[in-house]
């Protein structure tokens, strides 16, 4: 009874399991692609709306080839009408033109005009998803699949911050014409004013574009490009934990790339706001961790309380885990996330990160973990991290 009773007091003191989007971020000269900042940039993540950016693309391919015009008014179909926010309220048999339907991308991020566009250039949105994909390879995104036009959650819809950086690039490049549009800073449809969601573009020096993104998978992302004494960068930051938090970051990658600093802070999971000018940030100490040992069932930490480390967590998606790491800083812990998704190559494309935080006596502990696994790729996956010099530990479905 006493067993019984120590161990629901342990489990009460166990914070929920927290969903974490997968860190990565990259710094480039737009006109060479020196990269001149990287943090798991080929790790494949949700793009979400940033996934408008390759819809406009393959709009500026078509304006510029003369199938669709700016002017064209574009019939809007039921699909359109019922995609989720964030949309115009277009209704079916509504008619919106193409150039009404680009500025509501940019600023309103408007997913109905998303599908309104990729039905009319590809007859179905699962059609323009496969023509995005295609257009993808063309470009050089390797890592990157498309299935649908607007950034809605598709379990199957991945890419990276080196594919966006280069999506970016292009849109600069080569449809330099048309990229004036990514610096609109309000959209007016029907009376109503949308404002631009890039809001780091109103307080940071020389920048013009790019776009936002948002879904709780993905975290807060931004493709961004500022221009200084006549050189421009483009920077991708995927898996913010705040849309401040994202555009300080971004703020802080592309002051430090704009100086010629190099090694830019990948994270600091406890920092959300940008220091004040002329002070410096300040560096997280050196965390005290414990990599898992084959044998445990939990990670633990040296301060640990035993007992802890005994209870098996639960996981509320269901499934098997695998475990890379459990620190007592939590940014270390991401890291830890951010290197097993690199080096296990695309064994955990399908994983979901998370960061389960444990309340011991000596303070807060953050067990670094993947889920929603089957056995089989759980297993070939830590198999693959042990090989790859970072410890692993596979946990069954609690």
């Amino acid at each position: 009874m006493a067993t019984a009773v120590a161990l629901a007091a342990l489990v009460s003191i166990t914070a929920p399991v927290a969903a974490l989007a997968k860190y990565a971020s990259i710094v480039i000269d737009a006109r060479t692609g020196e990269v001149l900042h990287e943090a798991s940039a080929d790790t494949r993540n949700f793009p979400a709306s940033m996934t408008k950016m390759m819809t406009l693309h393959l709009v500026f391919d078509a304006l510029d080839a003369g199938k669709i015009r700016l002017n064209q008014p574009l019939a809007v179909s039921r699909h359109a009408s019922n995609m989720e926010p964030s949309k115009l309220g277009l209704q079916p048999g509504d008619s919106v033109t193409t150039e009404q339907c680009i500025q509501a991308l940019v600023t309103k991020s408007a997913n109905d005009c998303a599908v309104v566009l990729a039905e009319a250039l590809g007859g179905s949105e699962a059609n323009f998803a496969r023509m995005m994909t295609d257009r993808a390879r063309q470009l050089g995104m390797t890592r990157t699949t498309f299935r649908n036009a607007s950034g809605l959650p598709n379990a199957g819809q991945l890419s990276t911050a080196r594919d966006f950086a280069r999506l970016a690039q292009s849109l600069i490049y080569d449809h330099a014409k048309y990229y004036p549009y990514f610096s609109a800073s309000s959209f007016t449809y029907k009376g109503a004013v949308h404002r631009n969601h890039n809001r780091l573009m109103s307080r940071y020096d020389g920048m013009d574009g790019l776009k936002t993104g948002y879904i709780r998978a993905s975290g807060f992302n931004l493709a961004a490009s500022a221009e200084r004494n006549g050189r421009r960068l483009i920077g991708v930051v995927f898996g913010g934990q705040t849309g401040t938090w994202r555009d300080n970051h971004m703020a802080d990658l592309l002051d430090d790339a704009f100086t010629g600093k190099r090694g830019a802070p990948m994270l600091v999971a406890s920092n959300q706001s940008k220091p004040a000018k002329g002070k410096t940030r300040t560096k997280p100490t050196a965390p005290e961790a414990v990599v898992a040992a084959v044998s445990d069932s939990i990670v633990g930490t040296a301060n640990a309380a035993p007992a802890v480390a005994s209870v098996p967590a639960s996981r509320a998606n269901g499934g098997w885990a695998i475990q890379v790491g459990a620190y007592n800083d939590k940014a270390q812990s991401q890291r830890a996330v951010n290197q097993a998704t690199q080096k296990a190559g695309t064994l955990l494309d399908s994983a979901t990160p998370h960061l389960m935080e444990v309340s011991t006596t000596k303070g807060t502990l953050y067990r670094a973990r993947l889920t929603g696994l089957d056995e089989k790729t759980a297993r070939r996956a830590c198999a693959q991290l042990s090989k790859a010099g970072q410890k692993c530990l596979t946990l069954p479905p609690a």
